[in-house]
């Protein structure tokens, strides 16, 4: 006997129907694997890969060894409209989704770990918490500029004595005569330097906890200290900047007083899925490196790849590729829905800058002694791979954070 679509199912404890108990079953299917790309997505890639592939390939290890930053090549991206995919038209932007994002900087990181962190940083920490805070007004100033990729924009939370305690922010910021006066000093800011910034955004203690202010590039008592010298990502823009006397207008404050602290956890929420995407284009990048150098490189009579010790590790690494994209997707699908993406943001993160460094490693194994040599890209994947486990929250943090999510009793 085949149950018709009106029968109930004895085991549902309710009213619903086998026919409409699988139809719901199916519903939920899809929504599980929604985060799959669709074909806009992969247009989109296939665009940024082209771009990148000629306009930075050919120039980004010689702006690795000069520590150049390519003003020209990343006002083009904003003409490609890379800086405005998720924001809405009435600032210029495309409204893209997040995973749009994530494509983006998946394909420059692919290439160019410095050019995907400029882009992440430029619309993650730059125009985002504008985007989400500020009021019309600053929304009308700034954004514009900052979506179509004419300016940059920065944030500026660490300070030297800070680090991973965001919450231990000592820069402040006081009432006097009409206007804010900020005192202190910000570390490790990314964009807050190049000839095209326009504001950096920064958190410093108030009367009411940590608040958000916007400073316009060029305002007296703001110092953009010298450029870092770094171990990778030499041509992305990182400088720390001192505070001294330096005076905003009211209007500049971003958000409620007091808020700037909680807001700014938000952002990095979303900046730990673009790091995990950052990362993912560096693994994918070792992984194909090493699969061409292993059929090309010959030793012992034939290519180096029918070895299974060198096999079985690019194997294990197209695996950790595999998991990286699927996580990073996930969360930027569940930033997409609305959904709460904090564990899911800290599980990217975590696994794919992890990832990213264990392909370098491999990479350079595999190449031997020329991956040792700078005239191979492994090289600048290798350095530039550490910082991904660092920036926008530590390996550590990341477990930190899922542990809390387990309701472990974490300190």
């Amino acid at each position: 006997h085949q149950p018709s679509e009106g029968e109930r199912d004895p085991r549902s404890g309710h009213g619903a129907t086998l026919g409409s108990r699988t139809a719901q079953a199916s519903a939920v299917a899809s929504v599980v694997m929604s985060w799959e790309l669709n074909d806009d997505h992969e247009l989109l890639r296939a665009t940024v890969r082209e771009f990148a592939e000629t306009r930075i390939a050919p120039h980004a290890a010689e702006w690795d060894r000069t520590c150049h930053f390519p003003v020209d090549v990343v006002q083009e991206m904003g003409a490609l409209g890379l800086f405005g995919i998720v924001f809405p038209e009435r600032w210029g932007g495309g409204g893209g989704d997040f995973a749009s994002l994530c494509v983006a900087i998946e394909e420059l990181g692919r290439v160019d770990q410095s050019m995907g962190i400029t882009l992440s940083a430029g619309v993650g920490l730059g125009a985002n918490p504008i985007f989400r805070f500020g009021n019309d007004d600053q929304r009308d100033r700034w954004l514009p500029d900052l979506v179509a990729g004419r300016t940059l924009g920065a944030f500026g939370l660490t300070e030297p004595d800070g680090g991973s305690d965001a919450g231990a922010t000592r820069t402040r910021a006081v009432l006097d005569g009409g206007e804010w006066v900020l005192n202190g000093s910000k570390a490790f800011i990314t964009n807050c330097g190049t000839d095209i910034t326009s504001i950096v955004t920064v958190t410093a203690r108030t009367d009411d906890g940590i608040s958000a202010f916007i400073v316009p590039a060029g305002t007296p008592g703001m110092i953009i200290e010298p450029a870092y010298d770094k171990l990778g990502w030499h041509a992305s823009d990182t400088h720390g900047i001192t505070f001294v006397d330096c005076r905003i207008p009211l209007e500049n404050l971003v958000g409620k007083p007091g808020q700037g602290f909680r807001n700014f956890l938000s952002i990095l929420d979303d900046g730990r899925i673009a790091i995990s995407a950052l990362a993912l284009g560096s693994a994918r990048a070792c992984l194909e490196a090493s699969v061409d150098y292993a059929k090309e490189r010959h030793a012992f009579g034939g290519p180096i790849g029918r070895f299974q010790g060198l096999s079985f590790q690019l194997s294990d690494l197209a695996v950790q590729v595999e998991n990286a994209h699927n996580l990073t997707y996930k969360a930027a699908w569940l930033k997409d829905q609305g959904r709460p993406i904090g564990q899911a943001a800290a599980m990217a993160k975590l696994y794919s800058t992890e990832a990213a460094m264990d392909a370098a490693r491999v990479a350079t194994q595999v190449f031997g002694g020329m991956g040792f040599m700078e005239e191979t890209p492994i090289v600048r994947f290798y350095r530039d791979a550490k910082i991904l486990e660092v920036g926008e929250g530590t390996s550590e943090i990341q477990r930190l954070v899922i542990a809390r999510n387990l309701g472990l009793p974490v300190e």
